[in-house]
């Protein structure tokens, strides 16, 4: 499993700051090489090659740069602001980790710094004749990177913020979490079938914060619990939300103090859930863009349909043999519990089914997707298609005005419970 201070620097990387930081550093470094690598320029290429030119050359991309880059920006902020307005503000955050639009940004800082330091260094004689020549073909080549970064911009554009583009990199992640959940379904630990398997003896572990758990370092856990020769059980895993009054964990073999400290450290905590470790969190987040689809102010029932649609990709993922020794524990003193297949039932299809109670379109999907569901091999799937299936039925029982739609419904929940 990813350690806390692995996950913490994936976080950082995804920052849109840090790509453009790393592109002013390196345009940078990049315009002062021409100092360093000038003599080793014969000494008649500058007149050949026409290095003069280059003054111009950086003062267009000087003064083109800012203006893109500050249109840009706008563009950005406008497509956050359409996410958070159309979709949902828990998607933001992954339209703001858009690594096609970090790219473009830091590229333009990046070329706009670059022309920059070569205005300075050539307006203070740095390079020389020779210089020029370096600085001339590096340019040429940054022109040739903003030409290709505007084309992939132009057409990153029309889709930067769309409904469908945003609920396509919900249930990517959401897919992903999934995915990495189901071939470690209790995080490299053993298994906590139940709250009553803990022993009396163990002590409880708290946490200073209120808040979600972010992310759950089982590693870490495990070195605590091997030193310590104890065996560590975990309550609450990432999704949930704690508070200084609710153990996180119980501890059993050890009386140190320090042990306890260090526990509960292995538990990040943050003001809002997040996607890495969380694969409900995705799962509430497709359910919330149908739901607001629904709404009387938005009425689009054709997303909440694509939705559904998208549920069975994510749920088929917990049909998915993972290939690995499902009997391999990498933690066997961690005890984690496991997420359910009906609390993922229950995430994703009770707020569509209560929110499009009365459109029978949606109805209608929503027990075709139920069908296909009842078909997989677990048998779980089959009991929570059934049960949704069912409670889709009286809602829509009470939400359908006209007899003729709730028949169509009727029907189609009849075939998932045939099955």
């Amino acid at each position: 499993m990813t350690s806390r201070w692995v996950w913490l620097l994936s976080k950082l990387v995804r920052k849109i700051w840090f790509r453009a930081s790393l592109f002013s550093i390196l345009a940078i470094i990049t315009a002062l090489v021409a100092i360093v690598a000038s003599p080793f320029i014969p000494g008649d290429l500058p007149t050949k090659i026409g290095a003069d030119a280059v003054d111009n050359i950086l003062g267009i991309i000087a003064s083109s740069m800012l203006t893109v880059t500050t249109f840009s920006l706008s563009t950005m902020v406008s497509a956050y602001s359409a996410a958070t307005s159309n979709v949902t503000p828990r998607a933001t955050t992954l339209v703001m980790e858009d690594s096609t639009t970090q790219n473009v940004l830091a590229t333009f800082i990046g070329s706009f710094l670059f022309s920059l330091v070569g205005i300075i260094a050539l307006s203070t004689g740095a390079y020389g004749d020779r210089g020029r020549v370096v600085l001339f073909v590096v340019t040429v080549a940054v022109i040739v990177l903003i030409v290709v970064t505007l084309l992939r911009w132009i057409d990153h554009l029309s889709r930067l913020g769309r409904v469908t583009e945003t609920t396509e990199r919900v249930e990517k992640v959401t897919i992903e979490a999934m995915r990495s959940r189901r071939k470690q379904p209790y995080l490299g630990g053993s298994r906590l079938s139940a709250a009553e398997t803990i022993p009396a003896t163990a002590r409880p572990v708290f946490v200073d914060r209120i808040g979600y758990v972010q992310h759950l370092d089982t590693g870490a856990l495990s070195g605590i619990a091997t030193d310590a020769k104890a065996q560590i059980y975990i309550h609450m895993i990432p999704g949930q939300f704690v508070d200084p009054s609710t153990p996180v964990a119980w501890i059993d073999g050890a009386d140190d103090a320090e042990e306890t400290t260090a526990i509960s450290r292995c538990f990040t905590v943050g003001d809002t859930r997040s996607y890495d470790q969380d694969p409900r969190f995705g799962a509430a987040v497709l359910s919330e863009i149908a739901s607001r689809a629904l709404s009387a102010a938005t009425n689009d029932p054709g997303t909440a349909i694509d939705v559904l649609t998208r549920t069975v990709r994510v749920l088929a993922v917990w049909n998915e043999t993972t290939g690995e020794d499902e009997h391999e524990v990498p933690y066997p003193n961690v005890y984690v519990p496991a997420i359910s297949l009906d609390e993922l039932f229950d995430d994703l299809f009770t707020p569509i089914a209560r929110d499009g109670a009365g459109v029978v379109e949606v109805g209608l999907r929503l027990q075709k997707v139920l069908r296909i569901l009842a078909t997989f091999e677990h048998d779980r799937y089959r009991d929570n298609a059934i049960r949704h299936s069912r409670e889709a039925l009286e809602r829509a029982k009470h939400g359908l005005t006209l007899p003729a739609d709730f028949e169509r419904v009727k029907a189609a929940a009849e075939a998932v419970g045939g099955l």
